[in-house]
This record gives structure tokens, C-alpha cells and sequence, in this order.
């Protein structure tokens, strides 16, 4: 189960990064950014599960358990934003989304590395 747990979050790592730094680089938001969201979505999803299961298979009520699933809940909004904005074509929003993608970014990297550091540390 921690191999399936280690791949799917570093999977996540992979995919999410790139898109967000990809699309930064672009400087405009483009389909392959949006569907490289969503397989970082679901990677951290399924990693953070199996994470999870790991430890007992229930919600933890502390700071790593509350920033991931915010991690999670902005990672959702971030990706499904991204669709309706480029379904829109709202050409203003496809040139400044970046702001948007840094900043779930940034906020899921706060239980993305703790989990490495302080999981690796027990």
C-alpha cells in the first residue's frame, strides 16, 4: 500500500508542477494545462487515500489533515475553473489564470512536503 501511496503522489507531484509551471511559462492557459490538472487531482486523491489507509482509515484533526484537504477542495476548484474558463474562451482569464494556479500551488505544497517530512520522519 505505501508503494501505491508513493507513486500516486509523486505522480501528482509531476503532473500538478508541470501544468502550473508549464502554463505560467506559456503565459496563457491552454486544454493540456486543464487535463494535467485533473491527473494531478486525481493522483493526489488516490495517493492521499491510500495514505489514508495507512493510517488507520480515518480523517485526522490536525494540521496536516486540515491543509491537505484544503490542498484537495482548491486543487477541485483550481481544475474545474479551469475547464469553464476555457470553455468560455474568456481570453482575459486565459492570460492571467496563472495568478490562480501559483497560488493553489503554493497552498499544496504546505501538506505535499510536510507529509515528506514529517512522514518520512516516523
Amino acid at each position: 500500500m505505501l508503494t501505491i501511496a508513493i507513486t500516486f503522489i509523486f505522480s501528482a507531484l509531476l503532473f500538478y508542477s508541470g501544468g502550473v509551471w508549464a502554463e505560467k511559462i506559456s503565459g496563457r492557459l491552454r486544454w493540456w494545462h486543464a487535463i494535467v490538472f485533473w491527473l494531478g487531482l486525481v493522483c493526489d486523491t488516490i495517493g492521499t487515500g491510500a495514505m489514508g489507509q495507512i493510517a488507520g482509515g480515518m480523517f485526522q484533526f490536525n494540521f496536516h489533515g486540515i491543509t491537505g484537504m484544503t490542498a484537495i477542495i482548491l486543487m477541485l476548484f483550481h481544475a474545474t475553473w479551469a475547464t469553464i474558463v476555457l470553455v468560455r474562451k474568456d481570453e482575459k482569464l486565459i492570460r492571467s489564470f496563472h495568478r490562480l494556479s501559483i497560488f493553489v500551488w503554493c497552498v499544496w505544497l504546505i501538506p505535499m512536503l510536510g507529509g515528506m517530512i514529517f512522514g518520512s520522519s516516523q
